[in-house]
């Protein structure tokens, strides 16, 4: 069986016109990077992003973290101290959180 010149034509464009050429797929923009700069009394308090731990206070106060930017829910613990859980939303650029974990009574 033969394909007509018109419709091998055809069919030839319909590959082109539908986008399956490589390199037509753009990539998705870069995600804006937010830093995170912790200051914690007390200082060996420990940050965490669902979990995952990100440092200690200490050290996201000289050097702060960097994460994707979005909402972040952020735990600080210590011993002899509360934790304390917290809901952010983390614009692109440096945010700075201060805290202050209550003690735990003896």
């Amino acid at each position: 069986m033969r394909l007509s010149a018109a419709r091998a034509l055809l069919v030839l464009s319909a590959g082109v016109v539908s986008g399956t050429g490589v390199g037509c797929v753009k990539p998705p923009p870069p995600a804006p990077i937010a830093y995170l700069r912790v200051t914690a009394v007390p200082p060996e308090t420990t940050v965490y992003d669902n979990d995952r731990f990100l440092g200690t206070a200490r050290l996201l106060a000289k050097q702060p973290k960097e994460l994707h930017a979005g909402v972040k829910f952020l735990s600080f613990k210590a011993p002899g101290y509360f934790p304390h859980d917290l809901r952010v939303e983390l614009p692109a650029g440096e945010t700075n959180i201060t805290i202050k974990l209550r003690p735990i009574p003896q």
